[in-house]
């Protein structure tokens, strides 16, 4: 079986018995709400205490059985599919949604009619699924997802999930360059006055417990260097490495908004925007108690 295969296979009604089948192809399918959103978290993750992203995009450091946590639920494991603990969300689920990535595929989602003409134009043809405002175009072969590469398109592979909408029309092509380098949009930068951290001062008149600030320096270098080296899970790596950092210095006065700076810039470097920097930030903190 290739990756083309759930692809060009497969078309049923019910939720489940869907899933099941395109597991069945190696599809790694999840429940998604009629509208498109992953169903929401489990009792163990209510407020993303454990680091997920607010809109669920990504996942925290859990282990949760029920698909809390977006693409990173999608499986073909009829077991956990059928298990009691996601009959709630197959039952209110408005669809079956999957994870590109997962299935070794990249989707370029165009998500009007100009969009349409532009990939009609300037991108090759490959299996074309309709959507309710554009249309699915699906190439085998995996990259970073990206939102927003240009007017009404989006591109969704690794990290990311998509509606399942039928097996489309045409041929499974390979991955162009053309796609590869709409993905390739660098990241925001960190602005140079990023938003304002506070954590409290330490009882005892706030004096920085760090002797030598070698030893911050060290910290901080190190915590760029992990979020650098990190070949997956980008944003719980993120976020532990947040955690570490506000743990080892954020009661004490010695951590500023450069060494803040510092860490969402690299963090941003693998990809992750401001905004989610800012929450797996703020995360890290209430976890701390900060």
């Amino acid at each position: 079986m290739t990756h083309a295969t759930p692809i060009r296979r497969a078309a049923r009604t019910d939720h489940l018995t869907l899933a099941l089948h395109l597991a069945s192809l190696g599809l790694p399918v999840l429940p998604l709400r009629a509208g498109k959103g992953p169903i929401g978290n489990c009792r163990t993750c209510a407020g993303n205490t454990c680091g997920g992203r607010p809109n669920m995009k990504t996942p925290g450091p859990c282990a949760c059985p029920r698909p809390c946590h977006a693409w990173a639920a999608a499986t073909t494991d009829p077991a956990v599919l059928a298990a009691p603990e996601w009959a709630t969300a197959w039952r209110d689920a408005g669809v079956v949604g999957y994870h590109p990535g997962g299935a070794g595929v990249t989707v370029v989602d165009l998500d009007n009619a100009e969009a349409v003409a532009w990939a009609r134009t300037d991108l090759p043809p490959t299996r074309t699924v309709a959507t309710t405002r554009g249309e699915h175009w699906i190439y085998s072969g995996t990259m970073r997802s990206v939102n927003g590469v240009r007017p009404g398109v989006d591109l969704k592979s690794l990290m990311s999930y998509a509606r399942w909408l039928g097996p489309g029309t045409g041929t499974l092509t390979e991955l162009p360059k053309v796609v590869r380098a709409l993905g390739e949009k660098a990241p925001t930068a960190v602005r140079s006055t990023p938003r304002t951290v506070t954590v409290p001062a330490p009882a005892g008149g706030g004096q920085c417990r760090h002797r030598s600030p070698v030893y911050l320096e060290r910290g901080i270098a190190m915590a760029e260097q992990r979020i650098t080296d990190a070949t997956s899970a980008i944003h719980a790596t993120v976020y532990r490495t947040f955690l570490a950092v506000l743990s080892a210095h954020g009661r004490c006065c010695c951590l500023t908004e450069a060494h803040i700076g510092r860490l969402f810039t690299a963090a941003q470097a693998k990809g992750e925007s401001p905004r989610h920097c800012a929450d797996a930030w703020s995360n890290a903190a209430a976890t701390l108690g900060l």
